[in-house]
């Protein structure tokens, strides 16, 4: 791991819960952690709900825009999130994976991605302890 840690988040669309926990990370990590995310089949846009929810928690993500997941994103990662990508990402010896399950807040209510995008913080917050330790 370099000065300063590259983590990837991938999720099929990358339209919810890797936005989430991207925008999550790049607020409270600052530029101290380089934050990647990506999907194995992105969406056209973000989906709108978790924009929402973000917004909430001060976290804007409006300007974001799924990206297709890259053998390249994987390899210049030292972490790389998985949430519900299955067998679809690339595998590298020597990286740190970890898969997040989580329900999928695509077309969810607002009620509905509230818990999602508070145990995406949770993790995101346990994440960063482990990456930058005070």
């Amino acid at each position: 791991m370099t000065d300063r840690p590259t983590v990837l988040f991938v999720c099929v669309h990358n339209a919810g819960r890797s936005q989430m926990a991207a925008g999550f990370l790049q607020h409270l990590a600052g530029d101290r952690i380089e934050v990647l995310s990506a999907g194995s089949q992105p969406a056209d846009r973000i989906n709108p709900v978790a924009v929402e929810a973000m917004a909430e928690e001060g976290v804007d993500i409006t300007t974001e825009k799924p990206k297709v997941l890259t053998t390249e994103a994987v390899q210049e990662s030292d972490v790389v999130v998985t949430m519900g990508c299955g067998d679809e990402c690339p595998y590298f010896p020597g990286k740190r994976y970890e898969d997040w399950l989580l329900d999928d807040p695509a077309g969810q209510g607002i009620e509905a991605v509230r818990p999602i995008r508070d145990e995406i913080r949770a993790r995101v917050e346990a994440l960063v302890a482990e990456l930058l330790p005070a």
